[in-house]
C-alpha cells in the first residue's frame, strides 16, 4: 500500500510527516528547507520517490472566519506548483492548530527550546496529517 505525506509550510522550513501504509497513523518525518521553492520541491520529490507516496496534504492556514489570507494563498500556490511538477494528488487541508499550540504542547512535554525549534514543524505536519487521516476515515464510514 502507498503512503500519504503532509507538509506544514513555513518561510524557512517545511515540516514533513508521513502515514503508515494503512493510512491510519501519522509520524513526523523530516524538515526540508523552505526558503527556495525549487529546492523544496526537489526534497519533496525525493521523499515521494523513496517512500511510495501517492498523495500530499498541505496545511491550509485559513483565517478564523474561514477567509484566505496571504499565507493561505501561498499554500494554494505551492500546492499548484507541486501538482504541475510532480504529477501527484495534492490536497489542501485546513490547519486546526496553531504553531503556538504545538509549541505549548512541547513545553508541557519538557522539550528544550533548542529541540523544540528543530521538531515543531514536523510535529505540526504530523498533526495536520493525523487530523486529515481521521477525517477521511470518518467520511468513508458515512
Amino acid at each position: 500500500m502507498a503512503r500519504v505525506i503532509a507538509l506544514d509550510l513555513g518561510q524557512k522550513r517545511i515540516g514533513v510527516a508521513i502515514s503508515d501504509e494503512t493510512e491510519t497513523i501519522s509520524s513526523p518525518l523530516t524538515i526540508i528547507p523552505g526558503d527556495n521553492t525549487n529546492r523544496a520541491i526537489k526534497g519533496i520529490k525525493e521523499i515521494i520517490d523513496n517512500r511510495d507516496v501517492l498523495k500530499i496534504i498541505i496545511g491550509l492556514p485559513l483565517n478564523m472566519n474561514g477567509s484566505k489570507g496571504p499565507k493561505a494563498m501561498e499554500a494554494l500556490e505551492f500546492a499548484e506548483n507541486l501538482r504541475k511538477k510532480l504529477l501527484i494528488d495534492v490536497v489542501t487541508f485546513h490547519e486546526r492548530r496553531t504553531a503556538k499550540q504545538d509549541e505549548d504542547m512541547l513545553i508541557q512535554a519538557d522539550v528544550s527550546r533548542k529541540k523544540r525549534k528543530s521538531v515543531i514543524d514536523k510535529i505540526a505536519a504530523q498533526i495536520i496529517l493525523q487530523t486529515y487521516l481521521d477525517s477521511e476515515k470518518i467520511r468513508k464510514q458515512e
